[in-house]
């Protein structure tokens, strides 16, 4: 944890909590061990979506759906949101909870891998969530900030690792050790992009949240 866990949970206890059908697919994400967004970051992006208002958002890591369905829920009306994934079997069930929300006009999912779809796409989005493969980030950004309108807001989720990512690579687990080296090299380069003024916050699993200057 990277905060105390009695003050995790004591915060967590005042959230209001969220429709029931979202409800649903957490319970559905955690009977299936689907990793999906903490409770402290699902309500840091509805105070997101309530500040800024965007109408259009791009999701990179859609896993089954729940974060999207969140941001339709919590956007202004008429948003469309784009999100990405590129694992197989977490597609189709994605798909399949898009419509039995009647959501499928709002929500687009890209099916593919998310270095090669971000090259294609074209335009700008006012929102962009990042939570797909941890190490990948840093290679994700050139094109995240360039499809990020000026003005946008880039919210990057569990870029602390449960802590871990304070702790030299050799006290972390061979196999994480270069998710762990990639993730400080994304601190470093949202902390120090010319285009972006960024703050990491210790909400959930760590966040950092940037927004495009120039």
């Amino acid at each position: 944890m990277i905060t105390d866990e009695r003050m995790s949970a004591f915060i967590d206890s005042l959230e209001p909590g969220n429709t029931p059908f979202l409800d649903q697919i957490e319970r559905e994400a955690k009977e299936t061990n689907v990793p999906i967004i903490r409770t402290q970051t699902q309500g840091l992006i509805k105070f997101l979506l309530a500040v800024q208002k965007p109408m259009s958002i791009l999701e990179v890591g859609c896993a089954i759906g729940f974060s999207a369905l969140l941001m339709s829920e919590y956007a202004p009306q008429g948003c469309q949101i784009t999100t990405i994934e590129n694992y197989e079997k977490r597609i189709s069930i994605a798909r399949e909870n898009f419509a039995r929300a009647g959501k499928e006009s709002q929500i687009t999912l890209l099916a593919g891998d998310a270095a090669d779809i971000l090259k294609e796409l074209t335009g700008s989005y006012d929102f962009i969530f990042m939570d797909a493969a941890k190490g990948q980030y840093v290679n994700f950004l050139p094109d995240v900030v360039r499809l990020l309108a000026a003005g946008g807001i880039l919210l990057s989720d569990n870029v602390l690792q449960d802590g871990d990512v304070i702790e030299s690579r050799f006290a972390v687990t061979r196999r994480n050790r270069t998710i762990h080296s990639r993730m400080r090299e994304y601190l470093y380069e949202v902390k120090h992009h010319e285009q972006l003024e960024s703050v990491i916050l210790p909400v959930g699993d760590g966040v950092t949240l940037s927004v495009k200057v120039c």
